[in-house]
């Protein structure tokens, strides 16, 4: 039987958490299990490093009320009609879009608008109490937007999605990161890097809020065609058919409410991975970001410090990508599909994969 709850110190509050003996991640060869109590003490112990990456942003949860286990299923997002307060379908976890009920005094939101036009309120952190909450909530991944919540429709930052199709690895997100970054340092911006908490490596830049969240996205497609000219083992195909073996650029996840796990986020993978900040040079040294837990992140945020510290120090500006998107554009590369549930957008080729498509 689970025992009472216990209050957990998150900055300047205590958050009650209830069932802090329940089993949310068992135990791996290379981790020891984690309970609902430790998920919230890590949240609390990273405080600095999760509130930076979250700080005023809508926030999508994803819940795993009991616990993440092999052939458990994550329902897909829904902001229907018939879903309910929580967005939640069939499954034994599910993306919370919506604010919760019953949520404490010092927990607010923001307004978000959906492709579909419709508004709702999410979760907008403000301070690590709010983290805290939602993990006794059953929260277990933190997927901010990437704008700031006085301002649902310009962006304040490009995430570049290295995503690993086929046979490649961990090694080759890092590979084709670095190309990215030298491409970044071709025009004077600044970027930080972080493990995706699985295979992939994720890239921020922090822009200025002055574009549309149509030009980030083009901006994220023009880096996309740019790591494919300069190095191999790089697509931006939309489909899975012709990814091959490849890092797939995921230039969708900057389309609107679409989201990747913020730094310091536990992902639903064993072991209780984390998506960790690194530096390039701590980038490039790592073979395995399964070493990036629950268990051994906290110990190595308070040694050497949040690897993301400086990322609102500069905003910069989006127009360098953007004059690549329009010299593509020029060559006659224009828009890319968009995701499956999106209305049709302006410009947008037809959305069937290839193989299934008609002359």
């Amino acid at each position: 039987m689970a025992s009472d709850a216990i209050m957990v110190q998150a900055g300047d509050r205590e958050v009650r958490v209830s069932s802090p003996d329940r089993v949310i991640f068992e135990a791996t060869d290379f981790s020891a299990q984690v309970t609902k109590a430790m998920v919230a003490q890590y949240y609390a112990d990273v405080a600095d490093g999760i509130v930076r990456a979250l700080r005023d942003r809508p926030v999508t949860l994803e819940r795993w009320p009991k616990g993440v286990r092999e052939g458990m299923e994550l329902s897909t997002r829904h902001d229907g009609p018939g879903a309910g307060a929580s967005g939640r379908t069939q499954g034994d976890a599910f993306y919370q879009k919506r604010m919760m009920r019953g949520a404490p005094d010092f927990v607010e939101s923001a307004r978000v608008s959906f492709p579909s036009g419709r508004r709702a309120d999410e979760l907008c952190v403000t301070e690590v109490a709010t983290v805290v909450w939602a993990a006794h909530m059953g929260a277990v991944t933190f997927h901010p937007w990437p704008m700031r919540r006085d301002d649902n429709d310009h962006p304040d930052e490009l995430r570049i999605d290295l995503d690993p199709h086929g046979a490649t690895s961990f090694a080759d997100s890092v590979r084709v990161a670095e190309v990215a970054r030298g491409l970044f340092d071709d025009l004077g911006i600044r970027a930080f890097c972080k493990t995706s908490g699985n295979r992939g490596v994720h890239v921020y830049v922090r822009i200025e809020a002055l574009w549309t969240v149509t030009d980030v996205r083009h901006a994220a497609i023009a880096v996309g065609r740019e790591l494919e000219r300069r190095t191999h083992g790089v697509t931006t195909a939309w489909w899975k058919e012709q990814r091959g073996d490849n890092i797939f650029i995921d230039y969708n996840q900057n389309a609107r409410d679409r989201t990747i796990a913020s730094a310091y986020s536990i992902r639903p993978k064993p072991g209780a991975p984390v998506s960790m900040p690194l530096t390039w040079d701590e980038l490039i040294e790592t073979d395995d970001p399964r070493q990036f837990t629950v268990h051994t992140v906290p110990a190595l945020l308070t040694e050497r410090g949040d690897a993301h510290a400086e990322i609102d120090d500069v905003a910069h500006s989006l127009q360098p990508l953007l004059d690549l998107w329009d010299a593509d554009v020029e060559r006659g590369l224009g828009e890319m599909p968009y995701p499956p549930d999106y209305p049709k957008m302006p410009g947008e080729p037809k959305r069937v994969q290839p193989s299934k498509a008609r002359d």
